[in-house]
């Protein structure tokens, strides 16, 4: 038997995990023991605790409830918080996923008490170092034993920073194993797409027209936080809405609410909550998103994780980001980095909403990532 120590924070982070857990409860119960840390990085009812009901995850056996602070205030505090549970807990194995705080937290709190580092989604790069996300990927990564890439980009770029791709065990930071294992999130969006379309309400709930709306999030702080850019946006989705008579459903993310009437021109501002055809919703569950990514004609967003699940739904998606982390789905044809420019993103919506040969061809794994990565953990504990 075997112990992990799963580090989550952030929504996109608690809904990776299920996918770990669920095959953890399925098929290595009596392999695997998993202790989970949540560090309280997202610490909003409806961001969090929700999603561990709805998702059937193990309620965690610590929370920190760091909360949202300065980057380096909020990454001490976790480095802290996780470094005295390692202390108290000594798994084989500590379980981070993605790029946020909580991950290089638990990526440096780890490796400098010589805990070996699993990394769950390793080798994605926006090559933007501008960005807080692109800093913790790459340093989780060099600290990293174990690196479980989903997409054949990803085990690139790592070739591409001396990885070596014949390493052979016993594997440690300093000798790690590379893995093309598929990506977690479709083995969760295989898993819960069924049970989205019984249970969820979204649609009667919000009066949603399934046969003629598109879905938006926007959550990240340089568009939010700049006005330039959010107003950019917003009066693309404004004139896309009027001119194709198309629902825009926006479940916003708490900080954009926040800001929008802060950071739109006031015109801007109260021609977009005037509008019948903006839909601003209070952030939806798990559940209920994948039920408007399946229903939905097109996806705007800046989110990574919801890039890649409009790809699983065969939706094509303009993206609110210079660059993108999942070059696969740009190249592929079904996936414009429009930016916050405003005419790109109007261009690239009458694009893609009049395509008639778009394809989905399978990319991101078998949806058994899971069950490959506890396979791996076994193996090398």
């Amino acid at each position: 038997m075997i112990k992990i120590l799963t580090v989550i924070g952030a929504r996109p982070q608690i809904i990776k995990a299920a996918a770990l857990s669920r095959a953890i409860k399925t098929t290595f119960p009596d392999q695997i023991t998993e202790i989970i840390l949540h560090t309280g990085q997202h610490y909003d009812e409806n961001m969090s605790k929700v999603f561990f009901d709805e998702l059937g995850i193990p309620q965690p056996d610590y929370n920190l409830k760091v909360g949202s602070t300065s980057h380096a205030k909020q990454t001490a505090r976790m480095m802290e918080g996780i470094e005295n549970a390692l202390l108290n807990e000594k798994p084989d194995f500590v379980i981070l996923y993605g790029d946020t705080n909580s991950t290089l937290a638990g990526a440096l709190a780890a490796s400098k008490i010589h805990i070996p580092v699993a990394h769950v989604e390793a080798g994605l790069r926006s090559f933007n170092k501008t960005m807080p996300e692109e800093i913790n990927r790459i340093c989780c990564d060099h600290v990293s034993t174990l690196l479980f890439t989903p997409t054949a980009t990803g085990l690139k770029n790592l070739l591409k920073e001396g990885f070596c791709p014949d390493a052979k065990p016993p594997y440690s930071n300093d000798n790690p194993a590379i893995f093309h294992c598929g990506d977690v999130m479709y083995d969760n969006s295989l898993h819960f797409s069924e049970l989205a379309r019984q249970k969820s309400e979204v649609f009667t709930d919000y009066q949603i027209r399934k046969e003629n709306f598109a879905l938006c999030t926007i959550h990240r702080d340089n568009n939010t936080d700049q006005p330039e850019r959010l107003s950019a946006i917003f009066s693309a989705l404004n004139q896309i809405a009027l001119k194709n008579d198309i629902q825009i459903v926006l479940p916003l993310h708490p900080r954009t609410a926040k800001l929008l009437k802060q950071n739109l021109a006031t015109d801007l501002y109260l021609s977009v909550v005037r509008n019948p055809r903006f839909l601003i919703l209070p952030p939806v569950s798990f559940l209920d998103m994948i039920a408007l990514e399946r229903e939905t004609r097109l996806i705007f967003t800046d989110s990574g994780g919801v890039q890649k699940e409009s790809y699983f739904f065969s939706k094509p998606c303009i993206i609110f980001r210079p660059e993108t982390e999942w070059k696969e789905i740009v190249e592929n044809g079904t996936a414009i980095v429009a930016n916050a420019d405003e005419q790109k993103i109007i261009d690239a919506f009458d694009s893609l909403i009049h395509s008639d040969n778009l394809s989905f061809p399978p990319i991101f794994g078998n949806g058994k990532a899971a069950e490959f990565i506890c396979n791996q953990l076994i193996k090398n504990a």
